[in-house]
């Protein structure tokens, strides 16, 4: 082995002085590039995909614990918080909080405008680790057991619509919970927040649970359901199946996207166009390895036949040629990774390219560099291309010593 290493080297070191070194450098930079548009698409997929499921688990957490029924309303039926899963359910190694929410549909009017919207009431144990970053005037609630405050956080949507600002008065009117008559309240916001989600963010108004429990003429131990943080999106089906099991047979527990299966089929189609750049890729890839390869053959005749003549086997020789394409494939991967990694970097810490918020739910392309993906996208590169290699490097068994010899 170490001789056809050696062959291999100098095949290498002499290709840098004949006609074969442009097409050496061509299949360098073919591999170079196809695997950083590869390392780029991956990263910006993969990280439009977890942006959009932040975002829509910020809203609705990753699982819902709610009433078992058909109601597919805002008015659903109230539970007691007093459970055997709640708090304790966050003693599970994949969860992270469960905290209690309910929801209730109503409509605002300021201004002469009208906007229905849904007021989701949280309690004291709410985690606002996903809007503390989203809040871009005032500050998030907070709300407490012993009193009932007013406070409530909208979208910048909403207040661009309605001409409403922080501290500003904000009148909601809801159907009573008898279903009789109509109730008003009067809110004073405390945040305005911007999640890039539209659709979302002209829904929602943040508030205190003890306003929905008033209107709804609710105990005050009733909700509206509970809400399971989880510190892993990919556990999210293991772990709805897991408390499904373990809670009363009169509740139900659905994930993220069971409760919004057309948003996480649309991002589910995003890797499709992953697939087709990998194909396309790998196709420009092979070809010009192939192309590299047998110039190099044709290059090599004399010398094929002379280590023929000596007594060196066909497989042996084809080895010293795969050698010096895997040398050359490494050479590309180098520089691809160096190129497609450096620009993810460059994306994710400066956000150099930005986008239309209003048509991409956010403002700049996001990066998820994964290690893994990053590993496996060099592994298969490399070995998809030698494999692709292995059958034109046949063609060396063709080549006889006498006609070789006499190439030139």
């Amino acid at each position: 082995m170490n001789t056809e290493l050696f062959i291999a080297r100098h095949i290498v070191t002499r290709s840098r002085e004949n006609f074969s070194r442009p097409v050496i450098l061509l299949a360098i930079a073919a591999i170079a590039l196809g695997l950083a548009v590869v390392i780029i698409a991956i990263s910006v997929v993969t990280g439009f995909q977890q942006e959009i499921s932040d975002k829509v688990t910020g809203f609705g957490a990753h699982i819902q614990i709610g009433p078992y029924s058909g109601n597919v309303s805002y008015e659903k039926t109230p539970i007691s918080k007093n459970q055997s899963f709640y708090p304790a359910l966050d003693r599970m190694e994949e969860v992270r909080k469960i905290q209690v929410f309910a929801l209730k549909a109503g409509i605002i009017k300021e201004n002469d405008q009208i906007q229905g919207v849904v007021l989701k009431g949280v309690g004291p144990d709410y985690d606002w680790s996903f809007f503390s970053d989203k809040i871009i005037k005032g500050e998030p609630l907070n709300i407490k057991d012993s009193a009932e405050t007013d406070d409530v956080l909208i979208s910048r949507v909403l207040a661009n619509l309605l001409k409403l600002e922080v501290g500003d008065p904000l009148r909601m009117y809801f159907i009573a919970g008898d279903q009789s008559k109509t109730r008003g309240r009067r809110f004073t916001i405390k945040g305005i927040y911007e999640t890039g989600l539209e659709e979302f963010d002209k829904l929602y108004v943040i508030g205190d649970i003890k306003h929905i429990r008033d209107l709804n003429y609710w105990k005050p131990d009733q909700v509206g359901g509970f809400e399971v943080l989880l510190y892993d999106f990919d556990d999210l089906d293991e772990v709805t199946e897991k408390i499904f099991s373990n809670i009363n047979y009169e509740l139900d527990a659905q994930s993220i996207r069971d409760l919004y299966p057309q948003i996480f089929d649309w991002l589910e189609l995003q890797d499709k166009n992953v697939i087709v750049i990998l194909v396309l890729v790998v196709l420009v890839a092979a070809v010009t390895m192939i192309s590299t390869l047998l110039i190099l053959i044709l290059e090599r005749t004399n010398m094929i036949g002379i280590l023929k003549a000596l007594g060196a086997r066909n497989i042996s020789i084809r080895k010293v040629f795969l050698y010096n394409a895997a040398y050359i494939i490494g050479i590309g991967l180098f520089w691809g990774n160096l190129f497609g990694i450096g620009l993810c970097l460059l994306q994710e810490y400066t956000g150099l390219i930005t986008l239309d918020q209003e048509s991409y739910y956010m403002d700049v392309v996001p990066i998820n560099l994964n290690l893994w993906y990053i590993l496996l996208v060099n592994a298969d590169a490399l070995l998809i291309n030698l494999f692709i290699l292995i059958t034109p490097s046949y063609i060396i068994a063709k080549i006889t010593p006498i006609k070789a010899i006499r190439f030139s």
